[in-house]
């Protein structure tokens, strides 16, 4: 099924081509017709099968330019984090140049200045928010969602985790009731289902599974080693092999900080990205990992799902993480959009057991090799 047949205007059909797409992806494929009927919809996918791009489209195919500016927005996309809110702001804009009237949109989130996002608000028809800097701007009167006539709540079950929920609670109470909800989320757990009664109105149910066989694209290889050479192998590795991109997990921000000054030191591009970095620093960070400025970006898992690069071909767990979950959805940065990508683990001793438990609940072996003795 081409994109061709979903219903899009020839302008973002032009542009699906400009990013090189060849065929719509499954969660793709069903949501796009669904939002363009204006109907309600409960999309439960994995982060990585294209749902961004499954409400941008049709958003920007049915939204009209109000005639006049005002500080009300027509369609509100909720995140749970700054990273996501910068990612999808990029997808919408990315779109938005192909149209013959483009529209305003802006993000706006914590962690930075909130007087240029209270300025920058007057005329934005599209604005992708974090649930407590939208609160301080409403609170603020630089904005009003009384004319919100598209809702998106993406990634719902982080949303929820992270505690947003009465945030959330208190947004909905702020929307008109007459609108179009579209809400996302990789699972769907007892918080999601209730946050589905409270906002949808007879969705559209679409739930795309998880496909073991994604796993099958990453060339896996794991290496017992011990802690203390844990470093001068990661520099080898990267030597070795080439690497000009990757993408290095740990387990908390102090060995993030330390991963990356070490690589530095020995005349490797990196730089750590965790919570405790300010926000210019963690946007200029992925900026620069983006576009091959830096080669390494070091990062703990509390930021994994605002790292989002549809090549990447480097996934290094420099530690391992506390659930196999995290594991996968790590590994998962690499391999995607049918691309092969190569993830490599550090094993210490102490680890040991507990790769075995992660090896299991992936249901998949890797490849094990002496770190150790392949030094120089």
């Amino acid at each position: 099924m081409p994109f061709s047949s979903l219903g899009l205007s020839k302008e973002l059909l032009s542009r699906l081509l400009d990013k090189k797409y060849e065929k719509p992806y499954p969660i793709q494929q069903q949501a796009i017709p669904a939002i363009l009927k204006g109907k309600d919809l409960l999309g439960i996918a994995q982060t990585g099968s294209g749902k961004t791009d499954s409400f941008v489209l049709p958003i920007l195919n049915n939204l009209k330019v109000q005639e006049e500016k005002t500080r009300s927005v027509d369609c509100l996309v909720l995140v749970p984090t700054r990273e996501l809110a910068v990612q999808v702001e990029e997808v919408f804009k990315f779109y938005n140049y192909s149209l013959p009237t483009p529209f305003k949109i802006s993000s706006v989130f914590g962690g930075v200045s909130i007087n240029p996002q209270m300025k920058g608000l007057f005329g934005v028809n599209i604005l992708i928010a974090t649930p407590g800097r939208l609160l301080e701007l409403i609170r603020a009167k630089a904005l009003q969602l009384s004319k919100v006539n598209t809702l998106v709540i993406d990634e719902a079950d982080k949303m929820l985790n992270l505690g947003f929920k009465e945030e959330m609670d208190e947004l909905i109470k702020l929307l008109p009731k007459k609108r179009q909800n579209l809400l996302f989320s990789a699972t769907l757990n007892d918080d999601v289902k209730s946050i589905n009664q409270l906002v949808l109105s007879k969705p559209i149910i679409i739930n795309i599974k998880a496909k073991h066989q994604n796993l099958d694209l990453i060339n896996q290889t794991a290496y017992f080693i011990q802690n203390e050479n844990k470093g001068p192998f990661l520099r080898q590795i990267i030597e070795d092999k080439g690497i000009n991109q990757v993408l290095i997990f740990t387990s908390s921000t102090f060995k993030a900080d330390n991963v990356a000054k070490k690589l530095v030191k020995h005349g490797i591009k990196a730089t750590a990205i965790h919570s405790k970095k300010s926000q210019g620093s963690r946007t200029d960070s992925l900026v620069k990992f983006k576009n091959g400025t830096i080669t390494a970006l070091v990062a703990t898992d509390l930021l994994a799902r605002g790292i989002d690069i549809e090549f990447l071909p480097f996934v290094i767990n420099y530690e391992l993480p506390r659930s196999p979950k995290d594991f996968i959805h790590r590994i998962g940065r690499t391999g995607r959009a049918e691309n092969p990508g190569e993830a490599i683990t550090f094993v210490s001793q102490a680890e040991e057991h507990h790769f075995k438990v992660i090896q299991k609940k992936m249901g998949k072996l890797v490849e094990t090799l002496d770190g150790d003795k392949l030094m120089f």
